[in-house]
């Protein structure tokens, strides 16, 4: 558990461990140091602070490609990754200065309640 209940990013990763007991990982990232805030893993698989430093990237190259394709008034809301196994879901807060990364099991988890569960805690990162 890399996680202090202490402060906004603690309570965003012990909440969504409450609403999806099961997933793989959670981390709540800084976009721009690429750091976790927070972060919980129930595989020793899978690091989530590793995880966030690369996803990080994804999110920077996604926000360079719509600068460099002029989608003025767009903002990310989410990006998926599907893998064979798992959903990998990054959710943005508005100001796209934080994100939220999770991991779950693509065959023990519905998408729709996932992102859900996202939207609901991703309003407490809003700065």
């Amino acid at each position: 558990m890399a996680y202090s209940v202490n402060n906004p990013a603690g309570k965003v990763v012990e909440g969504i461990i409450s609403d999806l007991p099961g997933l793989v990982a959670v981390a709540v990232v800084d976009v721009t140091s690429g750091m976790s805030l927070a972060s919980h893993s129930n595989s020793p698989a899978l690091n989530p602070d590793t995880a966030a430093a690369y996803n990080t990237e994804v999110v920077k190259q996604k926000q360079k490609a719509m600068t460099a394709l002029k989608l003025q008034g767009e903002t990310i809301e989410d990006i998926l990754i599907t893998l064979s196994n798992q959903i990998h879901l990054l959710k943005l807060t508005e100001a796209g200065t934080k994100f939220i990364y999770l991991v779950v099991n693509s065959r023990d988890t519905n998408l729709a309640i996932a992102r859900e569960v996202l939207r609901s805690h991703v309003a407490t990162l809003n700065n």
